[in-house]
């Protein structure tokens, strides 16, 4: 049986409980708002599944169920995996509810529950070494080429981290110089982003970016609400524009703060959103346009700086002070050191507010993110909230309250050691390893190369000869040497173009593109090989005997 949360419209998510039958009628396609599935049924086809986009990275090979999603279609499994759910414990059986006795009961002497509070504790060591151990069924983080994240820093930023994860940084009370550190940043990061003077630019940081995007078009909603309020003009349907390549956490921004997404589809040749199609969406309930420094889907940009000029147009023709809110969570620490000509940025009038991830190139540990506003009347006195509880009267706005100070003081760490030029050689040779891998991909053959890496770190690609299999299997098989790298369908009206990204971070060397182009090739081959098992005779150690 197959759990599935439906989509419900006013009504909610209803629940359906389905038969998982072998037969997919059709292979995985995106439709704006979540990931549908058509599954064929034995006698008739239920309501289609909804899964919100983002939530699921895996998918359907033709007629049969992929490794993605045979890891999340088990018995019983709430297709929403980023929200546990209860284990019925009287359908388990007993193995299946704890957890050892291991190492031949050195440690472990009594079955540890799994889903319960234990009567007692146990040693340290204990307790680590089982963590450890599982630890061990994740993936590798160093290849992983799926994720944008930063999984490797230098010693000294991992001490720093170690000796300050225990600091609140929302007690700046206790902890005044971590707030000082943190305005460090800001000011370093506004500048580098080159906000203008005279004005008095802003900013925090955030959980990551998804927390920033929200916060800041939060802040844009309420400006435009105080402005039409002040005409005495109606203010319950604001809007907001972004292109399907846009990250979950803007479909998760309208959702949330009941905003109406006017969402630019993708097309087959051309994977951002454009200024014509931006002109036909605004209107005068448009609260702010979003524009992405690097796609999650491709790793393009949208075109920033068409975009901001349209805007100013139609502020001095109709009025609209519409503002830009530059989503540049991969792109935000690569541009300004490789090509610090483009204008992306606070150079164009109407980007008024900025996010960036620091656990992305910003090369810190996840999470951490910046949400920087041009001027500090960007964002709304109203939104902004004073505690005194702690100690003293701070001033917060953000989703979350308590956090740990680790990467805080791990981003000031990297400003401090690498500075401009570090933060360049960072970007260009990751940019370099990213262009060698395509160019190695590409003289394969197997590849129509859809991104060459000339922008971002980012590489996308699809199969070039019909083959037997698809971009799925050779996921698959490559997760099998440890290399995990994404496969996925495009979102509409791209939906039927399935591609494989390649990120490439800053630990990921030539050699290691070298191996990984090998690998490739050996999964290339066993996938086109007959599907029949044959077994080798092999030499026995004692001469002339012959095992099989």
């Amino acid at each position: 049986m197959l759990t599935i949360y439906a989509d419900g419209g006013e009504s909610g998510h209803n629940l359906y409980t389905v038969p998982l039958v072998a037969v997919v009628a059709k292979c995985p396609h995106i439709t704006r708002g979540g990931w549908f599935w058509r599954v064929a049924m034995e006698q008739r086809e239920r309501p289609k599944a909804q899964l919100y986009r983002g939530a699921f990275c895996g998918g359907i090979a033709a007629n049969h169920v992929s490794y993605g999603v045979r890891q999340l279609f088990t018995d019983r499994c709430s297709l929403y995996v980023m929200l546990s759910h209860k284990v019925d414990l009287e359908k388990l059986e007993e193995p299946e509810k704890v957890v050892g006795p291991a190492y031949t009961s050195r440690y472990c002497t009594l079955p540890v529950p799994k889903y319960e509070l234990s009567e007692t504790g146990m040693r340290p060591d204990c307790a680590y070494q089982l963590v450890h151990d599982e630890m061990n069924l994740d993936g590798n983080p160093s290849l992983n080429l799926a994720s944008f994240v930063t999984t490797w820093m230098e010693p000294q930023a991992t001490q720093l981290i170690v000796e300050n994860i225990h600091k609140n940084f929302a007690d700046q009370f206790e902890y005044p110089q971590t707030e000082v550190i943190h305005k460090r940043c800001i000011n370093m990061l506004a500048r580098l982003f080159n906000a203008p003077d005279p004005v008095t630019f802003a900013g925090t940081e955030t959980a990551g970016s998804s927390e920033a995007v929200m916060l800041g078009l939060l802040a844009h909603k309420w400006t435009w609400k105080k402005r039409r309020q002040a005409e005495g003009k109606p203010s319950d349907k604001p809007n907001v524009i972004f292109g399907a390549d846009a990250h979950i956490c803007w479909d998760k921004f309208a959702k949330y703060f009941d905003v109406e997404p006017r969402v630019i589809p993708l097309e087959e040749d051309n994977f951002t959103i454009t200024k014509e199609e931006v002109a036909e969406l605004i209107d005068e309930n448009t609260t702010c346009v979003g524009v992405i420094l690097g796609t999650t889907f491709t790793g393009e940009i949208d075109p920033i700086e068409d975009i901001n000029d349209l805007l100013v147009d139609v502020k001095n023709e109709r009025g609209w002070d519409i503002p830009i809110h530059v989503d540049a969570a991969i792109g935000g620490f690569i541009l300004p050191f490789s090509k610090p000509e483009l204008a992306w940025d606070f150079r164009l009038p109407q980007v008024k507010s900025i996010n960036v991830s620091a656990h992305k190139y910003g090369l810190v540990y996840p999470g951490l993110g910046w949400l920087i506003f041009r001027d500090m009347s960007d964002l709304p006195e109203e939104l902004m909230f004073y505690v005194s509880y702690l100690g003293d009267e701070m001033a917060s706005y953000t989703l979350n309250f308590s956090r740990g100070s680790g990467m805080l003081l791990a981003q000031y760490y990297n400003l401090l050691r690498l500075g401009w030029q570090g933060y360049a050689m960072a970007a260009n040779a990751v940019l370099e390893n990213a262009r060698y891998l395509t160019k190695r991909l590409h003289d394969t053959g197997y590849f129509d190369v859809l991104n060459a890496a000339e922008i971002l770190p980012v590489i996308t690609l699809r199969l070039g000869e019909p083959v037997d299999f698809s971009v799925y299997d050779l996921s698959a098989k490559l997760r099998e040497r440890g290399w995990i790298v994404p496969a996925y369908t495009l979102p509409p009206n791209a939906d039927h173009i399935t591609i494989m990204r390649i990120v490439v971070r800053q630990n990921f060397s030539r050699d290691m593109a070298d191996l990984f182009v090998e690998d490739v090739k050996k999964a290339y081959a066993a996938l086109l090989a007959p599907k029949t098992k044959t077994i080798v005779k092999q030499r026995s150690a004692r001469e002339a005997h012959s095992v099989l």
